[in-house]
């Protein structure tokens, strides 16, 4: 629905999303924009709004030239980046706020656009070390609500039709980058061995991906494991927060990763997680705790970690309810969007918690 010419006057926030294809970047704008516009007036400019924010459209754009009052354009991306700095310049009284994920040393291009914004937020401590000006650090968080336990594991599993008792489950982009390969080959060791458990791999297969895909699928076939080592492909988002409620044991296996929300989505949901050391891992798991910390792409570590909660799943679930306590402790959605506001108020557009106007529709 088109923004209101009212409520465009007060706009005080504009979230870009200027990638169509639904990434993890995406996914965690989306969760903290809707309780962003519960403090600001917001809207949202680009694909995959989600409900509780106002859309924007690039020809609304165009009564916000020459405003004097200021605000907020929050970048992810590269591209959003350049469109704020190109607008500032040609007028647009934006404050620009850029929120870096990456743990790599950035391009020429992306250190020079991270210089004209007027503040920078990094999801981790890592991702702020490369970066060569001051940051603020503040961890995504999940919405604790929608990622829970559910009320019978047990029954959320039979509800999947697979065979066994439990599920373990790696989510993400089925690709390298992810560890997809890491995980099967683990499984392909440890199924044989745990005939209550059964895997399953959630995420999207890009077609540039479908040769990697297809070695996997032939690597399952011949371990003869097809029925009890399942990728699902592309889901919508209800069904993977269904999968994460019917699993035991999340392994997060991605060899490098920007802040890697998967973790703190598992953790949610009450799954014991074994995580390699990549993306935000180290800050979020408790290692020997909350979950079992392994070196990235460590076939022999993965398996010689999972193996125990294998052998004892009521070990593991005692563990997803400690992983659980300490998401609600240090991962919340609203002390996300709450440390965000901090930032926003630091540039000077103030809208107290409670006064703010929502802009949804």
């Amino acid at each position: 629905m088109p923004i209101e010419t009212d409520l465009l006057a007060d706009l005080q926030l504009i979230v870009p999303n200027l990638h169509r294809r639904y990434s993890g970047v995406t996914a965690t704008n989306r969760m903290v924009s809707p309780r962003l516009a519960k403090m600001f007036s917001a809207a949202w400019l680009g694909p995959g709004a989600p409900d509780g924010i106002a859309r924007i459209r690039v020809v609304d754009l165009v009564q916000l030239w020459r405003r004097r009052a200021p605000l907020i354009w929050h970048a992810r991306r590269n591209n959003e980046m350049i469109a704020g700095v190109l607008l500032r310049s040609l007028g647009w009284p934006l404050k620009l706020v850029f929120t870096s994920a990456a743990q790599r040393h950035h391009t020429w291009i992306t250190r020079w656009l991270i210089s004209r914004m007027d503040a920078v937020i990094a999801t981790s401590d890592r991702s702020a070390s490369f970066l060569k000006r001051k940051a603020t650090v503040i961890m995504h968080g999940v919405d604790t609500d929608v990622y829970a336990p559910p009320a019978a594991r047990a029954a959320a599993f039979a509800d999947s039709g697979l065979p066994g008792r439990y599920a373990i489950g790696c989510f993400g982009r089925v690709r390298a980058q992810k560890g997809s390969d890491v995980f099967v080959d683990a499984m392909c060791r440890l199924l044989p061995r745990h005939p209550d458990f059964t895997a399953v791999l959630v995420g999207a297969i890009v077609p540039e991906q479908q040769g990697f895909a297809s070695e996997l699928r032939n690597q399952i076939a011949a371990a003869g494991l097809q029925s009890r080592i399942v990728i699902t492909g592309e889901l919508q988002i209800a069904e993977v927060q269904r999968w994460y409620q019917r699993l035991t044991i999340y392994a997060f296996t991605s060899r490098n990763e920007g802040f890697g929300l998967t973790l703190i989505e598992a953790m949610a949901a009450g799954a014991a997680l074994v995580a390699s050391r990549a993306g935000a891992a180290e800050f979020v798991v408790e290692d020997g705790v909350t979950g079992v910390l392994t070196p990235p792409g460590d076939v022999d570590a993965l398996v010689a970690a999972i193996e125990p909660l294998l052998r004892d799943p009521a070990s593991a679930a005692a563990m997803g309810e400690r992983a659980r306590a300490r998401v609600l402790a240090k991962f919340s959605l609203d002390a996300e969007a709450s440390a965000i506001a901090q930032v926003y108020r630091s540039l000077g557009i103030s809208s107290p918690v409670g006064e703010g106007r929502s802009m949804a529709k």
